[in-house]
């Protein structure tokens, strides 16, 4: 970190102690690393109740896949809503469930109404979102910047 500001922040002897017990939980170095996450998160946080906000993150589904036409409804719904899921992971749980998660970029609310969408078809167990603010935009290839949707592009590493 080139610049930082330093300031300083007041605080009970307790709480001081809880805080310093959790970081080293958390395997933080320092004190300042876990109060910038702690920012971050808190920012996060504030971005995720603003429905218009963009965010990137993921929606991850139990479900059965014995019951019904879970998988075609799945699947239509995914291609219906393709501008927002850039790409996804399909695991064989045991010989029923699956667990699916989408990789997820787009608004607050069209990222919860798909998340609501996919959760109430018979057969799912779970849909759950998690969101971080930003959204997949500008990539640096090789000294070039590229412009991407974010829906078709994938990065394998």
């Amino acid at each position: 970190m080139d610049n930082v500001t330093r300031i300083g922040v007041s605080i009970e002897p307790d709480l001081l102690q809880m805080y310093d017990e959790m970081i080293e939980s958390k395997g933080y170095k320092t004190r300042s690393e876990a109060f910038r996450d702690l920012i971050r998160d808190a920012l996060t946080h504030n971005t995720v109740e603003d429905a218009e906000a963009a965010v990137c993150g993921t929606i991850t589904l139990l479900y059965n896949h014995n019951k019904g036409d879970v998988k075609d409804k799945l699947m239509d719904i995914q291609h219906n809503h393709h501008h927002l899921i850039s790409s996804s992971v399909h695991v064989h749980m045991d010989l029923e469930r699956c667990l699916e998660v989408l990789i997820v970029s787009g608004k607050v609310r069209e990222i919860m109404a798909l998340t609501d969408e996919l959760g109430s078809v018979r057969g799912v167990q779970n849909g759950v979102p998690v969101m971080l603010s930003g959204e997949f935009t500008e990539h640096h290839h090789d000294g070039k910047v590229t412009e991407h949707e974010g829906a078709h592009h994938h990065h394998h590493h």
